[in-house]
């Protein structure tokens, strides 16, 4: 073992045995607002605490609409405005013990999560990753080469982003349903779909590996795409009429010793996950925070971070890089076009079909969410028109009717705001957050007065 992993396997145990000592506590509070339910996360301080916790109330689909997040020292305390998906408060219970299963001795550290790559065989699919540059019809002749290769696909999702595609497809054997994990039939899928990602114009290479550990989907995208440089792109001003254009500050406060990053583009589900799972790949930590993202159709995010060094950010290059990989993060799942959801008895080979005929009607799906549940498939793509013109309502005419299955289509279902965030000179809501955050956690006994 060499020194760095002996180094990691030393702090693992030191944080386990503090979480041994002091445990996590989380409390749920349903009194204290009106329209939300207030979580707050008292507990030992570790690498990824905050993470963990932002990835646990995603994954239960709850709406945070404000977070005060505190994390100075060997200790944080944070607190979570959230609601359902249907706007109400929670009525469940379970949300304490989940958070604090989490956070306890026995969570899965984030450390863990970076070392899923490639194919992994588990206990009930083998699960497939793939990076390369984006095109028409590529997904359809991914789907094409599994369902050949007599693998059934039970559930995926694909983002792209600036010309790139990360993927993490779920298969099972299409004759027993069973994972697979024969090392042969392993090495011939991973040759033939990377031949598929890399076609003729992938000047930046594609990537299919052999994995070990487990994985969490959406977090595994993020790091795949950051991997792949999906942030790297000669234009970074954008649009200033692009509505999903977040608008990204990062400057140093010098008096403190943090380095601060303010925030603010359009609200949707799952932003929060987004930033602070990208902070984290980046080595950065975040001891301060907060998050609103209830007043009106924008959120608006500030954090006090340090690099896992100590210290801030220290250059121009460093600073610019900070700004585009957010930029990217909020983008990834910001997607184009038409969402289509389609809901029907699953069968073997239903995903190659489907996609071969949005690519036979000149559309291009730049987001996909697959998922299968008993013998039941509801799938949900995002297309556009591969001419760059808006998609035509006869033709999503002319592929419901050739799919078979019921599809609802809803336009631009991503959350966004039609209106742009209107820019100012100086970009900073500092004094804002402060006087907010600063009072709402000194009321609840998380800071102490000066």
């Amino acid at each position: 073992m060499d020194y760095w992993s002996s180094s990691l396997t030393v702090d693992d145990e030191f944080e386990k045995l503090v979480l041994r000592m002091n445990p996590p506590r989380v409390t749920v509070d349903n009194d204290s607002d009106r329209k939300a339910t207030l979580i707050k996360v008292d507990s030992a301080n570790k690498r990824g605490s905050l993470l963990e916790v932002v990835q646990v109330l995603t994954d239960m689909n709850l709406i945070i609409r404000r977070a005060y997040i505190s994390s100075d020292g060997g200790w944080f305390m944070d607190v979570f405005h959230v609601i359902d998906q249907h706007g109400n408060k929670l009525s469940e219970d379970n949300v304490t013990e989940r958070i604090q299963q989490s956070l306890g001795p026995r969570g899965r550290s984030f450390r863990s999560l970076k070392r899923s790559v490639g194919v992994q065989a588990a206990m009930e699919h083998t699960t497939i990753e793939l990076t390369g540059r984006d095109r028409p019809g590529l997904l359809s002749e991914v789907f094409a080469v599994l369902t050949d290769l007599k693998c059934n696909v039970v559930a995926a999702e694909v983002w792209t982003h600036n010309s790139r595609m990360a993927s993490v497809v779920y298969i099972t054997d299409e004759l027993n349903g069973s994972p697979i994990d024969d090392p042969d039939r392993l090495a011939k899928i991973k040759q033939l779909l990377l031949y598929v990602l890399k076609g003729d114009r992938d000047k930046r290479g594609a990537n299919t590996a052999v994995s070990v550990g487990s994985t969490h989907t959406e977090r595994r995208l993020h790091q795949m795409m950051y991997a792949d440089r999906d942030y790297d792109t000669d234009d970074f001003s954008g649009s200033t009429n692009d509505p999903s254009k977040p608008l990204v500050t990062v400057e140093n406060c010098d008096e403190k010793g943090y380095t601060v990053v303010n925030l603010r583009c359009p609200d949707r589900p799952k932003l929060l996950f987004d930033t602070v799972c990208t902070l984290t790949d980046m080595q950065y930590l975040v001891f301060h925070g907060t998050v609103i993202a209830e007043e009106g159709p924008e959120a608006y995010q500030e954090y006090y971070i340090r690099h896992m060094d100590g210290y801030p950010i220290s250059s121009e290059a460093e600073r610019q890089r900070v700004i585009h990989c957010l930029e990217a993060a909020i983008k990834r799942r910001t997607s184009a076009g038409i969402r289509l959801q389609l809901c029907g008895k699953d069968r073997v080979g239903l995903l190659s079909d489907v996609t071969r005929i949005f690519r036979e009607n000149g559309l291009s799906v730049t987001r996909a969410e697959v998922t299968t549940r008993g013998s039941q498939a509801m799938n949900v793509f995002y297309v556009t028109d591969t001419s760059g013109y808006p998609v035509k309502s006869e033709t999503i005419e002319a592929v419901r009717k050739e799919i078979g299955l019921p599809i609802i289509s809803l336009k631009d279902d991503d959350g966004c705001s039609n209106s742009p965030p209107q820019q100012t000179g100086r970009f900073s809501f500092g004094n804002l957050f402060r006087s907010r955050s600063e009072k709402f956690l000194y009321n609840l006994g998380l800071t102490r007065s000066s």
